[in-house]
């Protein structure tokens, strides 16, 4: 079953042309079922570009699902126009006293800033803790991960000499596990990061569960089974042409920036990129779906009762 989300949303009319089903309200009353219902805070600063690129994959799962939209109140996004956040957005404080199946927290462009500097740390640190009565199973990104991983588990990051920027091979270290079901043990996903996690400190945190790693940038994606949590450093939800985007964003902004590698056929930049990552994508967060549908109590208010 399609995926429920607001008519006017911009990315309504890019997901319908990428053939991706979307649910109507008069639809979603008919069916006889509970939707999933998915909050999604929106950390990046393009919101519009995000909310399509998440909104796509967890809009290919057969279940129905009905996306809200979050921002957090200590911040002003200046690269979202005002009216789209205030016709489609909320604040956690809206929201605070429903439950959810499923909750993703996003990066953002904070990345190497200590956590505690951040604007909205006390915010975000209210919102990791609801997120233990509330959401029945949460899914952190990039820095929204690290994030989580160090207010929960004290897991600390590391600024890199050179930023973390391509797209790099990565390998299936838990074929057994339920989240990576019909995962290759090899496969490419899509890095750009100034920061990053390392396996030697994860050692001592038997809670999290490393599920793939990269030879050449790290941790990607932990498992904490106690909360049905995933946390994946990397950016697998990419579009094929982010981090095109986001190479050219820093060379117009005279920034000495290297071409991401393993992206551009024959490192050219005037080339095409090739998506290599967008089937594990798809399976990742189908994956999540499947799990959380099949784990959540079908009140939802019994959520971590």
């Amino acid at each position: 079953m399609p995926i429920k989300i607001p008519d006017a949303l911009p990315a309504r009319e890019t997901l319908e042309a990428e053939g991706v089903a979307i649910l109507s309200d008069s639809d979603a009353i008919r069916q006889d079922i509970r939707p999933l219902q998915i909050g999604l805070l929106n950390l990046m600063p393009n919101k519009i570009r995000t909310e399509t690129q998440l909104a796509r994959l967890i809009g290919a799962s057969p279940l129905q699902v009905e996306l809200t939209l979050l921002m957090v109140e200590g911040h002003t996004p200046k690269n979202t126009p005002a009216d789209h956040l205030i016709s489609f957005y909320k604040t956690w404080h809206d929201v605070k006293d429903r439950k959810f199946d499923g909750f993703i927290i996003t990066g953002a462009p904070v990345e190497t800033m200590e956590f505690e500097q951040v604007g909205y740390w006390a915010e975000l640190q209210q919102i990791l803790d609801w997120t233990r009565t509330n959401v029945h199973s949460s899914f952190f990104i990039c820095w929204g991960a690290m994030a989580a991983a160090y207010h929960f588990h004290g897991l600390p990051k590391y600024t890199l000499a050179d930023k973390a920027f391509g797209v790099f091979r990565h390998r299936n270290l838990k074929p057994t596990s339920p989240y990576l079901s019909g995962f290759s043990d090899d496969f490419a996903i899509p890095v750009s990061r100034w920061t990053e996690a390392r396996a030697a400190d994860l050692e001592h945190i038997p809670a999290l569960e490393m599920l793939m790693h990269s030879d050449v940038t790290g941790p990607c994606l932990l498992a904490e089974a106690a909360n049905n949590s995933l946390y994946i450093f990397n950016h697998i939800e990419y579009d094929s042409t982010s981090l095109k985007d986001e190479y050219e964003r820093d060379v117009a902004a005279g920034k000495p920036t290297a071409l991401p590698a393993n992206y551009f056929p024959d490192h050219d930049p005037a080339s095409a990129p090739l998506n290599r990552w967008r089937s594990h994508a798809h399976l990742l967060f189908g994956n999540w779906i499947n799990q959380v549908y099949q784990t959540a109590p079908f009140e939802i208010n019994k959520i971590n009762v």
